[in-house]
């Protein structure tokens, strides 16, 4: 019997079929996030679907992590503390079989973050998702950008991406202009979005929660980053057509994420330009 290959990036009923199956599983997603940000990962999560668990203490991180349907650990906030309760809810997911994003926020600029990113990377997170200089540091390719901004673009970093995806067997989306999905041998780019996405604080470590929720109702991690990407350039399209300015547009974005729903991703993957 011929083995059946997986295709280069997720078909149009895939991504429906993701969408739907996040709406209707309610996925129980831990963050373990930085302190900026809670507010609007659990306002994101909640608004696609999602049920957000703010469980980060080195207490429950560990027990919390075996009964998630997905963990999220975004390093941008970090201490002695946070960082063990990271390390701690990584070892457990994986020996539990739970999916878990890694969201590598200023690694290669900063020693400390640098290191326990790079020992949380040795538990396979199913999906690494960072900007390009993110991703460069963490593969030990790049001295890291400034602060939370990149200052490498997305090509420059595709090649320590595939070996980030080859040292952990999942999936590794490098955030840009045009975003770019890679596992093993598939690369998938996603284009769209809005620059007013840049300008809300938070929009970027609540896509990796999103991450992690598709991780929690897809076996593919490729398909989990590709829709959770789709998803939020989509809702950003939507509600950067009716916001003033950025405050106004991160109100916005939260009621999009809900209107989001199967038939618009599918239709944008049939998009001509909208995925490569």
């Amino acid at each position: 019997m011929a083995a059946v290959s997986t295709p280069p990036r997720p078909s149009a009923d895939a991504l429906a079929a993701a969408r739907e199956a996040l709406r209707s599983n309610a996925p129980l997603v831990q963050c373990l996030t930085n302190s900026v940000v809670t507010t609007i990962t659990a306002n994101a999560l909640l608004a696609v679907g999602a049920a957000p668990a703010m469980v980060d203490n080195v207490h429950e991180s560990a027990a919390f992590a075996a009964i998630s349907s997905g963990v999220l650990v975004n390093v941008g906030t970090l201490d002695d503390d946070r960082a063990k309760a990271m390390l701690l809810a990584a070892e457990s997911a994986r020996r539990a079989g739970t999916p878990w994003v890694l969201d590598p926020v200023a690694v290669g600029g900063l020693e400390f973050r640098t290191r326990v990113a790079r020992e949380l990377l040795e538990h396979a997170p199913t999906v690494v998702r960072g900007n390009a200089s993110e991703v460069l540091g963490l593969a030990g390719a790049g001295a890291g950008g400034r602060g939370v901004d990149s200052t490498s673009g997305v090509d420059e970093a595709l090649e320590a991406a595939r070996e980030l995806s080859r040292r952990t067997g999942g999936a590794v989306a490098v955030s840009g202009e045009v975003d770019v999905v890679v596992s093993g041998e598939r690369t998938t780019r996603v284009s769209g979005g809005t620059p007013l996405l840049t300008r809300t604080t938070g929009a970027g470590c609540a896509l990796g929660a999103l991450v992690a929720a598709y991780a929690a109702v897809s076996d593919d991690p490729l398909l989990a980053a590709v829709a959770a990407h789709l998803h939020v350039a989509l809702a950003g399209e939507r509600a950067a057509a009716v916001a003033a300015g950025p405050g106004s547009f991160a109100i916005a974005w939260i009621d999009a994420l809900d209107a989001v729903d199967g038939a618009a991703l599918a239709a944008a993957a049939v998009t001509p330009g909208r995925l490569a």
